[in-house]
């Protein structure tokens, strides 16, 4: 695929992101609290170690497997997640990876991590140290020098993988009992507030063998067993995962609002029917497509959409409040959102390059995915604004040659990862992820506030979860390098602005929002 070719392939990998987002905090989160020292200790000296396979679908189809390892060691235990996924995309499919190592003391508190996620696009690692009862230091490799974050605690940290085990061996298990936890995500290194709620009490038959039929040679369950069960809903950031735990604390089954869910089943027949997925490959596959899955219809056509100037949307089906719907190009009023398309020539930004206040340090200051300082970003961006000559001070004609820059810096592809600005740079391919990364980057090294939007953008009649880059030029202008729009057109509905660990929180309008664009 050329560079620049503007192709839906290119453009809808904001729904990839959320899904990764989300399934990382959902698969790799730290949790922080005080547990009862004397009487967890106690209690855990009855867990049992071992090995449990789960298999992960979407849409009702097999896309990956995933394990669970718990092993005592002379510390404490040792805890091991592994998933890995293939997922399709706009016909694409691409692999990917994620592995958690957690050590704990006896009472469950965690000592050190690793958190890795690779993929054909790039490798994250994260990894963290609790030094005494205080401090959490975490370093993030992403492409370039490891860039070292300290979090201040305030109480002992645990793995939140061993969670739903804390909630079991502290004798909470109770039926309408609601706890908090501050939580610890390593994927996008933020800490975020947790709620869980135990719902109910059942019991559940699951498959606890496999054997292979002597006639066809397949696997088929050769043993079922009653688990009695508790369901625990969990809510971060307006997003809810509900899982099934027995009644030591581990995980039965469990789905998450980006359509991915588990389900403990034995290693064979997960490993069966990943075969046969693979067998299959694309066809019949449609329901586990990451973007259609989450496509929103329009009932208006938008194909004339970058003639117009503004248009209006009614959304409901979600709390708009919970959004940062307001401000800048958008407007909200009841359920109804304006979107105007900003005029670039009739600006007056107020300031000449580099941005000379403080007030705005926030935008211009490198991020473990951003890395606006680093030598190679900086060389970058110099040669992308060489051309504007005397230009190069002004805001407005750096914001649009970094558009077109971009644009034609990257081909369009689908990128099954987490963006960093320095592997798209090395890799001069991605999706809108990559594309706002790397402008985000390249803006904040010339001096040009910049942060990273996400929402839904409008393409051949649907609405799709996207993001893009906004500058501050006098007030926050939407940029689309992906599409190569300068200034974005007026169906790009921002929903959240912000770092990885923000746009986590769209997942919840998936399956929720509703959208009618008014004439």
């Amino acid at each position: 695929m050329r560079r620049g070719r503007l192709s839906r392939r290119g453009l809808l990998g904001g729904a990839i992101l959320v899904l990764w987002v989300g399934l990382m905090g959902w698969q790799a989160r730290t949790v922080y609290l005080q547990p009862e020292m004397t009487r967890l200790a106690e209690a855990t000296r009855g867990l049992d170690p071992g090995t449990h396979f789960y298999a992960v679908r979407m849409g009702g189809e097999v896309v990956g497997m995933a394990s669970s390892r718990l092993d005592t060691v002379p510390e404490g235990f040792l805890l091991e997640d592994r998933l890995n996924l293939e997922l399709q995309a706009m016909a694409q499919e691409g692999m990917a990876s994620a592995v958690t190592t957690v050590r704990l003391t006896p009472t469950l508190q965690m000592t050190d991590f690793t958190f890795e996620l690779g993929s054909d696009a790039g490798r994250f690692v994260a990894t963290g140290r609790v030094e005494g009862d205080s401090l959490l230091t975490v370093v993030v490799e992403a492409g370039g020098q490891p860039q070292e974050v300290s979090f201040r605690l305030t109480e002992p940290p645990i793995s939140a993988s061993v969670l739903p085990i804390r909630i079991a061996q502290g004798g909470q298990l109770q039926v309408g009992r609601t706890v908090r936890y501050p939580v610890f995500d390593p994927s996008t290194v933020s800490t975020r507030q947790v709620e869980v709620e135990i719902l109910e009490r059942d019991t559940l038959v699951l498959p606890d063998s496999a054997a292979r039929d002597p006639g066809s040679g397949r696997w088929a369950g050769a043993g079922h067993r009653s688990v009695t069960a508790w369901r625990l809903k969990e809510s971060y950031g307006g997003i809810t995962v509900e899982s099934w735990i027995d009644e030591d604390g581990r995980v039965l089954r469990s789905s998450s609002p980006t359509g991915l869910s588990l389900e403990r089943v034995p290693f064979e027949l997960v490993d069966q029917e990943r075969s046969d997925a693979r067998a299959a490959g694309g066809a019949g596959r449609s329901g586990s497509d990451v973007v259609f899955s989450t496509a929103i219809a329009s009932n208006v056509d938008l194909s004339d959409a970058g003639e117009r100037d503004a248009l209006r949307f009614v959304l409901s089906g979600v709390a708009l409040g919970d959004f940062d719907l307001e401000g800048g190009r958008q407007e909200l009023r009841g359920d109804t959102l304006t979107v105007r398309r900003e005029a670039l020539d009739e600006l007056e930004p107020g300031f000449r390059l580099p941005y000379p206040r403080m007030d705005l340090s926030w935008a211009l200051s490198p991020e473990p995915l951003i890395q606006s300082g680093d030598e190679r970003i900086r060389r970058a961006a110099e040669t992308a604004v060489r051309p504007l000559r005397g230009q190069r001070n002004d805001p407005v004609a750096v914001a649009r040659r970094l558009n077109e820059a971009v644009y034609r810096m990257l081909d369009k592809e689908m990128a099954f990862s987490l963006p960093s600005a320095l592997q798209v740079l090395e890799t001069r391919a991605g999706d809108c992820n990559e594309h706002t990364v790397l402008y985000v980057a390249l803006a904040r090294a010339l001096g040009l506030p910049a942060r990273m939007a996400v929402g839904l953008v409008h393409l051949e009649g649907s609405f799709f979860y996207h993001a893009w880059p906004e500058v501050w030029l006098g007030e926050w202008v939407a940029m689309d390098p992906t599409l190569g729009q300068s200034p974005a057109d007026a169906t790009h509905l921002r929903f959240l602005t912000g770092s990885l660990a923000q746009q986590v929180e769209v997942a919840r309008l998936i399956g929720n929002l509703r959208i009618e664009v008014l004439e």
